[in-house]
């Protein structure tokens, strides 16, 4: 088998390409090529810890995806998102490679910010706003940053984590309010509370929140998603462990009022309705981004662009 490590991933795909591979990779998806079982949920021995199997199947490759989301682990120095990424062949069930899950976590992550921005964002939107400079959140300014977004501002309670992404980007850091004033804001925190309040938002506003990705998270109050026009990257994930999923709980919110990112891609669905419009778009992490990018992870070794381990189970 061959063996993707963290720096290989990084070397392999780029930002751009990253994009482009999640944005065919919801093409996908919406057009029935792909398939994607539900996200399992396995609960760790720690308050707070969970395990997450995420099988995908496309283009010839099926996948399961182990990945932790701990989030006590930086007070014990460890990352809060570890695991790896099994890939086989799905013509014969081979086992073809073993990926680091914290780069490709990142690289989609981040990836799906930017066509999330592209998708629904307005025309002329170009600042951004990030509220959330750990690792998924840099991979999300460094992918917009790709796709021409910014200048923009960044916001972090660690201050010398915001200033060295903002420096590394020739960005500004500055405080949330700064954040929340460009044109297309994305918000990568744990989501224990919200950061975006009905206050904060004024027509135009693009909105992206990548943090919420199991039940009891929210980093937006109520009042923020019931303003918004809607969307999802998979409406079963996000009504039950997203953004969404405090407003569908209490009524507020019904499939009806959500589009998934998929069917604009497609043309199944419109996106943005109006200049004036605030969008909200809900990542919950799907298994199709991490298929799309090990795909290209497997190219990029074919093509003698990297060159990955091996391991002989």
């Amino acid at each position: 088998m061959l063996l993707f490590d963290q720096a290989t991933v990084f070397a392999a795909v780029s930002p751009l390409e990253a994009i482009d591979r999640v944005r065919r990779g919801f093409e996908e998806l919406g057009s029935g090529r792909w398939a994607m079982p539900p996200k399992t949920y396995l609960d760790g021995d720690a308050p707070g810890g969970d395990f997450r199997a995420m099988p995908a199947r496309g283009g010839g490759l099926a996948i399961l995806k182990w990945v932790t989301s701990f989030t006590q682990n930086p007070a014990a120095g460890l990352p809060v998102v570890m695991g790896a990424i099994l890939v086989s062949s799905s013509e014969d069930g081979r086992p073809l490679a073993l990926v680091d899950v914290r780069s490709v976590t990142a690289l989609r992550t981040g990836a799906v910010a930017a066509v999330a921005a592209q998708e629904l964002a307005r025309e002329d939107a170009r600042t951004v706003g990030l509220i959330g400079c750990g690792l998924h959140g840099a991979w999300a300014a460094r992918c917009l940053a790709a796709a021409e977004y910014g200048p923009g501002v960044v916001f972090d309670p660690d201050p010398e984590r915001a200033g060295a992404l903002a420096g590394e980007l020739g960005w500004e850091a500055g405080a949330r309010e700064d954040a929340l004033a460009q044109d297309v804001v994305t918000c990568v925190t744990p989501g224990a509370e919200p950061v975006v309040h009905a206050t904060d938002l004024r027509p135009g506003l693009h909105l992206s929140f990548l943090g919420a990705d199991a039940e009891g998270k929210a980093e937006a109050e109520l009042d923020v998603v019931t303003a918004a026009s809607l969307f999802c990257d998979e409406w079963e994930q996000a009504s039950h462990g997203g953004e969404l999923t405090g407003a569908v709980e209490a009524g507020l919110v019904d499939r009806t009022q959500v589009t998934e990112l998929a069917e604009v891609l497609t043309g199944a669905a419109p996106g943005r309705r109006g200049k004036d419009a605030v969008t909200l778009f809900d990542s919950t992490g799907l298994a199709i981004q991490d298929l799309a990018l090990c795909h290209a992870l497997l190219e990029a070794h074919r093509a003698g662009a990297v060159r990955a381990g091996e391991v002989e189970l």
